[in-house]
């Protein structure tokens, strides 16, 4: 198979379109691609093949779920460049990040350093713990992104159980740069250090080991850019991990070694310890399904990152030449191109009008506050980014300051 040309995404039709017929890609303005990206056609034959193992297998499918779930890993093994015996799979992050905070020494250090910029998965955990004042967290702010890593390493100290941190910002789609800064001010103080990277996975290159992580736990999962739909979460964990999640499942004492009496509750080694229980393995045979597709077709994390950043500069260009009212909507021209994810922020005291109006065009985006989020995806064309930003010229233009 002749491997795919970023050109070949650009044209009309877009070379991958076909891919997605039961999503109608080719029929819709789907600028939601940082939100929710349409899964291509062979996810159907994933979930097929599911049902059939269970009705085919029974109580014997597990074996085969199991390793099904095993190339879910080795998936996003190859998105963070790590090895697979290092990734755990859950329902969602939410599902994992609580698993993760319940193994931390909380009682000994009971400070969280985290963001005032955190996806909803994180900030309303941290919400929450803060209201019962159980412990002591502290959110640093997320703008500038530009030194955010080293304002949070400095608040890092020998009372800080863990810091968390999106490396994409979710209201901006900025990339947070120099991780390593906050990964080495943990290691000095011995707190853990937790990155959300679900804004940054196959759309932006990531490297546990480029980036200097091997120490750190990244989470994530698969219903943004990596196409996988729900219930595809991950939580990559280092070589030596050796936390006991308080909250735990029986899944995770599968592969434990015999121990004597009274010892304690045994844990699978690895990332295995944050197991959960019975689930249902659906999702990851639509996922494996994808990755699989993804392999064959050569999107790798370099052509996609090429792709996002031609579409996203096609975005800003078009939106820059329609000239319309910035008390209406504007864009912050600071920040470049190339330090942002997969999605392009416009500013509108409007956004959620804008956004409803905007769907009832036929044209798919999403808001947050004032930030109208505007995300492509390598399935669309040039033609179609740019019919859609002339209808968003149009609605605004009917508008009235």
């Amino acid at each position: 198979m002749a491997p795919i040309r970023p050109q070949n995404l650009y044209n009309s039709p877009n070379a991958i379109a076909a891919d997605y017929s039961r999503f109608r890609v080719s029929e819709r303005l789907l600028l939601t691609g940082h939100s929710h990206q349409a899964w291509p056609d062979c996810a159907l034959s994933g979930q097929l093949r599911a049902w059939h193992d269970a009705a085919e297998l029974v109580d014997d499918k597990w074996s085969h779920a199991f390793e099904v779930a095993d190339a879910v890993r080795r998936g996003y093994a190859r998105l963070l460049d790590d090895a697979p015996g290092r990734v755990a799979l859950g329902n969602s992050t939410h599902e994992l990040v609580t698993k993760w905070l319940s193994a931390l020494p909380l009682r000994a250090r009971p400070r969280l350093v985290t963001t005032d910029g955190e996806f909803h998965s994180i900030r309303r955990q941290m919400d929450r713990l803060a209201e019962e004042k159980l412990f002591e967290i502290v959110k640093v702010p997320a703008a500038p992104v530009r030194d955010l890593s080293e304002r949070l390493a400095r608040e890092v100290n020998d009372r800080t159980a863990a810091v968390m941190v999106s490396s994409v910002q979710f209201r901006s789609g900025e990339i947070v740069p120099n991780l390593r800064a906050i990964a080495a001010a943990c290691s000095q103080h011995g707190a853990e250090l937790l990155i959300d990277a679900y804004h940054h996975l196959n759309i932006v290159p990531f490297s546990i080991e480029r980036d200097g992580l091997e120490r750190a736990y990244v989470t994530g999962g698969g219903y943004k850019f990596c196409q996988l739909g729900e219930g595809n979460a991950f939580l990559r964990v280092p070589a030596d991990c050796a936390l006991r999640p308080v909250i735990t499942g029986w899944f995770a004492e599968f592969d434990a070694k015999e121990q004597a009496p009274g010892t304690g509750v045994a844990f699978s080694p690895g990332p295995l310890r944050f197991a959960g229980a019975t689930y249902d393995p659906t999702s990851h045979y639509r996922a494996a399904e994808v990755f699989a597709y993804f392999e064959r077709k050569g999107l790798t994390p370099d052509l996609l990152r090429e792709v996002s950043q031609h579409q996203v500069r096609r975005i800003a260009d078009r939106f820059d030449a329609l000239d319309l009212d910035a008390k209406l909507i504007t864009r912050d021209r600071a920040v470049r191109i190339e330090t942002i994810a997969g999605f392009l922020v416009l500013r509108s005291p409007r956004a959620g009008i804008l956004c409803r109006v905007l769907h009832d065009r036929g044209v798919f985006t999403d808001y947050r506050g004032d930030a109208l989020r505007v995300g492509p995806a390598p399935y669309l064309s040039d033609t179609q980014i740019e019919e859609a930003v002339d209808r968003l010229g149009q609605v605004v233009k009917g508008m009235r300051t």
